[in-house]
């Protein structure tokens, strides 16, 4: 499952120990740098941020650290990746599964996929790695791409 995501993570977009304000500010940031490493088209971000309103994506892990799975619509994508941050300090995202709710936030994969069948395989393979608590722990202590790559892997090995 690992595998599927390292296929996909942009370089670029993996911010790490980030800083931000709230949940718009990352998905800016992070559709930012799919955009402009040619994923995304320009109406991306407005979009992603639109459908994180409606249709929120915090997920309340259980462990130390909780995550949120932003995307949107396959017409914004130009082709397949995704961008990852870890954050500094939580922030807030609507529950997925209560919208009434939030979820403190400290790890966010930000899709990029034109598939809607991509779309659900992604989200599969990121639900497995978030199931992992030491693959979560990992990403959250990384500091280079290759930690990230690293824990990703570990995560596989696991399987």
């Amino acid at each position: 499952m690992s595998q599927a995501i390292l296929e996909l993570l942009e370089p670029q977009g993996v911010l790490l120990s980030t800083i931000v304000a709230d949940s718009t500010e990352i998905i800016r940031l992070l559709g930012n740098e799919l955009y402009k490493t040619g994923y995304v088209k320009e109406s991306f971000v407005e979009a992603a941020i639109d459908r994180e309103s409606r249709l929120p994506t915090g997920l309340p892990l259980g462990g130390a650290f909780n995550a949120a799975i932003p995307h949107t619509d396959i017409e914004h994508v130009i082709k397949p990746g995704l961008a990852l941050a870890t954050l500094k300090n939580s922030v807030p995202f609507r529950n997925m599964a209560i919208p009434s709710e939030t979820v403190e936030v400290s790890l966010v994969f930000l899709l990029a996929l034109e598939q809607p069948k991509a779309q659900i395989e992604m989200l599969q393979a990121i639900a497995g790695v978030l199931q992992a608590p030491d693959v979560v722990s990992a990403l959250m202590k990384s500091q280079t791409f290759e930690d990230v790559v690293c824990a990703l892997n570990t995560g596989e090995k696991d399987k």
